[in-house]
């Protein structure tokens, strides 16, 4: 099943699925308002119009549809921290989370974790960067981990000063040099806190500390994240972009697709750079480390934040530099602590609000 189905994840979920039919069986497919494109999708891979819904901003869709007694694996791919229902719905009905939507595990990361731990089901990253560290790990045990290092491609504005970047516009901002992906998490990507919001998934994930998470900027995005064990072995994981490949990896996982997505041409190949991120013009990575730190509701009020602050950015009403420092105002406002669903959804309703009240009265 495939939450998200017209999204940029979801329609190339779908691609890979295309030719493997004989490994998948699509069962349902929701997506947000584009009915056009899911009436098609449904019909083309034998989906039941009942099992074929625009949710919109409905969380019992994607919760009765995760909750499906014929489906074995959830491709969450919605945008933002809608997807959360849907997360704690396929975790607590024991299956498999194929997970793109990263807000609902970092806003709702202790939540999630007992649900996992009490329901039985597993999580299998499809983000780029935890589908490498996940292939990384299979080399150790996490006990042998020291570290894991997390790539950036530093989006479109990688080199710029916080100075130069007062003024950018809307367009340059979607403008990702690597990646193509929906408009959310392009500016995402383009501020860091895409980066930051990983970095949480990272520690969730994994059960590693922060002091043990590291990012470093590679323009060329080939290497997707490595693991470095104690013994100082460093394994990484390559290829060239092509998500197909990390959402093949989550939906047979262990076992790995006999086609191939993203392979490397070693001759053409010329190099590989790596550099330290630029956290005064990128503050919205640090804001991330803090959030993730400190806990509780910090996570989730961090990214009902930052939703609201891209939003606006979008919409004309702010500056790009302006969402990192709206989000670091409503941080400073004060977290609490979460211990069920109800919290989670608590703490993003009064993240959205503060952050409104914050655009109103100072931007």
């Amino acid at each position: 099943m495939i939450l998200g189905s017209t999204g940029s994840i979801g329609t190339q979920a779908l691609d890979v699925i295309r030719s493997h039919r004989d490994e998948f069986e699509v069962v349902a497919l929701s997506a947000g308002t584009n009915q056009d494109l899911l009436a098609r999708q449904a019909s083309e891979f034998g989906v039941a119009p009942e099992r074929a819904r625009c949710a919109g901003d409905d969380s019992r869709i994607l919760e009765e549809f995760a909750s499906l007694d014929d489906v074995d694996v959830v491709l969450n791919a919605v945008v933002g921290f809608a997807g959360l229902p849907a997360t704690i719905a396929t975790l607590r009905a024991g299956k498999r989370l194929a997970l793109a939507n990263k807000e609902s595990l970092i806003a709702g990361g202790p939540v999630v974790a007992k649900v996992r731990d009490s329901g039985g089901g597993e999580i299998v990253p499809v983000d780029s960067e935890h589908s490498a560290v996940y292939q990384c790990l299979r080399s150790g045990a996490s006990s042998e981990v020291s570290k894991i290092v997390l790539t950036a491609s530093g989006g479109p504005f990688r080199g710029r000063s916080r100075e130069d970047l007062a003024g950018v516009t809307i367009k340059e901002a979607l403008n990702h040099p690597t990646w193509s992906m929906g408009p959310k998490i392009t500016i995402d990507s383009s501020t860091l806190i895409n980066k930051g919001l990983e970095v949480i998934e990272a520690h969730e994930l994994f059960g590693v500390s922060y002091d043990q998470i590291e990012v470093v900027v590679h323009p060329q995005s080939i290497i997707h994240s490595m693991v470095e064990f104690q013994d100082g072995a460093t394994i990484a994981q390559l290829s060239m972009p092509d998500m197909r490949l990390p959402i093949g990896l989550a939906l047979g996982a262990p076992e790995r697709l006999d086609q191939a997505f993203g392979s490397l041409d070693w001759a053409s190949l010329s190099e590989l750079t790596f550099m330290e991120p630029d956290r005064d013009a990128f503050p919205a990575l640090d804001l991330a480390y803090a959030a993730g730190r400190a806990g509780g509701s910090a996570p989730a009020t961090l990214s009902g934040a930052n939703e609201v602050a891209v939003e606006a950015f979008l919409n004309g009403r702010i500056s790009w530099i302006s969402i990192a420092d709206i989000v670091g105002e409503v941080l400073n406002l004060g977290t609490g602590n979460i211990s069920e669903v109800e919290d989670v959804l608590e703490a993003d309703r009064v993240a959205r609000e503060r952050a409104e009240r914050v655009l109103q009265t100072s931007f």
